[in-house]
């Protein structure tokens, strides 16, 4: 599948009046679309786990920042643990489906959730429940190391910080906005899965198990890397992403196209390449 061009639009400024109506509109369908008959949800947990692990993925729970960053990241962690308190354990079984938000909820200060990071238009800024992407990138990341369908998910719109130490290929995340920027799963497969995810001394850990041993081994792929200017002066960054499908003996089966990402820089593109040819993040 050819790759899409990137939009190099100028972004969008909107008031904050558009803003608020905008969001209450899509939170309003998303509760709507919940309702839907056409779909089977996926709510069932258990404490004991499937016998074979899938795959497994962590993440470090905290960066050295600065200041009010680092207060943000201490509530993070927080944040983490209540979430992944509502899904862990969770039993995706044939022709279900995982909604991220249906299953964790508004989160609120009443539930217990802080001030934690969010990115919100290429802004760094704080709200209540701020660094639940962390999870939803895990779980996403790790669904495509699995023969799971990704039914819905939303790519950041916005590269922020240049790749440091970098273990996964850019634009390889989810991120997510309660209620309407979900993640959703679908269980396609002829047995069930089980979403195992907690919160470490310091990092965050998840695992997909099932019933069976795996019958696949997935690598995942960058083509097509590139660094656009637009009209309007910025830096748009540009990839797709693939799949390679592997037996066990090694054998490669089959090259999946996935998606492509086009995120505004929010750095320069010449500084990111002096810092990393000097090992500096």
């Amino acid at each position: 599948m050819q790759s899409k061009k990137p939009d190099l639009r100028a972004p969008i400024q909107r008031s904050w009046l558009r803003l608020r109506l905008g969001k209450a509109y899509y939170a309003a369908k998303r509760y709507i679309f919940w309702h839907a008959p056409s779909f089977r949800w996926a709510k069932e947990r258990h404490k004991a786990q499937l016998p074979h692990v899938q795959v497994s993925h962590a993440t470090p729970l905290i960066r050295q920042l600065r200041g009010e960053e680092m207060e943000w990241q201490t509530n993070k962690v927080t944040n983490l643990r209540l979430a992944a308190a509502r899904l862990d354990g969770l039993i995706l079984h044939p022709g279900e489906t995982f909604s991220y938000w249906k299953l964790i909820g508004k989160p609120s200060k009443r539930k217990g959730y802080k001030e934690g990071m969010v990115l919100f238009l290429g802004q760094i800024g704080s709200d209540i429940g701020g660094g639940l992407c962390q999870l939803s990138n895990l779980i996403f990341w790790m669904t495509l190391h699995t023969p799971l369908t990704v039914v819905e998910r939303y790519r950041h719109s916005h590269d922020v910080f240049p790749d440091s130490n970098r273990q996964q290929p850019f634009g390889s995340g989810a991120t997510c906005a309660y209620p309407h920027r979900d993640l959703m799963i679908r269980n396609d497969t002829d047995q069930p899965f089980q979403l195992c995810v907690r919160v470490g001394e310091t990092h965050l850990e998840g695992e997909w198990r099932a019933a069976r041993m795996p019958e696949y081994d997935y690598r995942i792929i960058e083509k097509d890397a590139r660094i656009d200017q637009a009209s309007w002066g910025g830096y748009i960054r540009h990839n797709a992403l693939y799949r390679e499908v592997y037996d066990l003996q090694g054998m490669l089966l089959e090259e999946q196209f996935l998606f492509t990402n086009d995120a505004i820089m929010m750095y320069s593109p010449l500084l990111s390449e002096s810092k990393n040819k000097d090992g500096i993040g």
